[in-house]
């Protein structure tokens, strides 16, 4: 399905049906990072109605030229949930940079905002501010990584920490299949000229006290852990978690645990909606 925003056609899909949960994902994958890692655990429990969609310039929603900025893409991202939910509420989750724009959703409409997971959140935009592991590799598959192709087999053996044959087919299917179709200069520009806010998300002091989840890696050679610590106080009901034996590809690299806390916090939005 496509909404139109401005002059951008957002591409989305919903599944299910109940309270809307909107699922945002990280800089350059598509909607299929969240589909991938969030569809199996609503295959067992009703009552959520999940809309994800394509951020301007990556999978099948186009990158417009006037759109050089965070703020723009929250604004982008702001529109998209008027128009597809109108005035109800919702949870949201945010994988990434998709994280980021979450929280800036959530300080635009905090009221009607039920519950928040940020997934390997990215906390400060500028990679050399970051406080960032340096990459490796926990489990390794020499077989394995000789029959990867040749243009997928640097960057799954540079940057994942769990490197097994179910981590490289869904990495294939639910991050590369993104990756390959993004529009390289679009996202280029934005990361030149406006990756961060323009306001800073991080220094402002307000809170959020509804059921929140902030899931990183331990090893998280991309985003790092350290600097989401710094925002424990800003989450009353929030549940930190640093995983070991995950990196910036957790959901799949810990799918057991990831799962497990996922329902949890599911479980938590919905004792507030009763």
């Amino acid at each position: 399905m496509e909404c139109q925003i401005k002059d951008i056609s957002v591409f989305y899909k919903i599944y299910g049906e109940g309270h809307p949960i909107i699922m945002l994902h990280g800089f350059s994958p598509d909607h299929h990072i969240m589909t991938g890692c969030m569809e199996p655990i609503f295959a067992t429990r009703d009552g959520w109605q999940r809309i994800y969609f394509d951020l301007p310039g990556m999978g099948k929603t186009p990158g417009p030229d006037w759109l050089v900025n965070s703020d723009q893409m929250l604004e982008v991202v702001s529109e998209f949930i008027d128009k597809i939910i109108l005035d109800q509420h919702f949870a949201i989750s945010g994988q990434s940079y998709g994280a980021y724009l979450a929280r800036g959703i959530v300080r635009e409409k905090s009221k009607s905002v039920t519950g928040l997971s940020l997934l390997v959140p990215l906390i400060i935009p500028a990679f050399e501010e970051r406080r960032v592991p340096a990459h490796v590799s926990l489990v390794k598959d020499p077989e394995l990584i000789k029959s990867i192709p040749a243009d997928e087999r640097e960057d799954f053996e540079n940057f994942i920490v769990v490197q097994t044959k179910s981590v490289w087919e869904r990495t294939r299917d639910e991050v590369n299949v993104g990756v390959s179709v993004t529009n390289e200069p679009f996202l280029t520009r934005l990361q030149e000229n406006g990756y961060s806010f323009s306001f800073d998300i991080n220094a402002e002091s307000d809170t959020f006290d509804k059921p929140t989840l902030i899931l990183m890696g331990k090893q998280d050679s991309a985003v790092g852990y350290f600097d989401a610590w710094k925002l424990v106080e800003k989450y009353p009901r929030g549940t930190f978690a640093v995983l070991d034996r995950a990196g910036h590809n957790l959901p799949i690299e810990q799918e057991e645990l990831f799962n497990c806390l996922i329902n949890e916090w599911l479980d938590r939005i919905e004792d507030t909606l009763e």
